[in-house]
């Protein structure tokens, strides 16, 4: 098991949350404003479990992948995933 697995596990489970409440304030037509900051905080939240992903990708994964000799593909396949993460 990943050591920040756990860890993982429980920012996601908020951020679960985090949606189920959005749903229900606009079941309850909340304010516009308020769930704009909402999905906001969710954004946030979500950016925030990627990037802690990804530090935990290139310290373990592609610190490996160089030290195998197969750094630049491991590096191509971060770049392509970074891509996606910053649109």
């Amino acid at each position: 098991m990943r050591p920040d697995k756990a860890e993982l596990l429980k920012r996601l489970s908020r951020i679960e949350g985090q949606v189920r409440g959005v749903a229900q304030m606009i079941e309850s037509d909340r304010y516009c404003i308020d769930v704009l900051t909402q999905l906001a905080a969710i954004r946030s939240a979500l950016d925030a479990t990627a990037l802690g992903l990804t530090g935990q990708h290139v310290h373990h994964c592609v610190a490996g992948a160089i030290a195998a000799g197969q750094g630049h593909e491991a590096i191509d396949e971060l770049m392509k995933v970074l891509q996606r993460l910053t649109r």
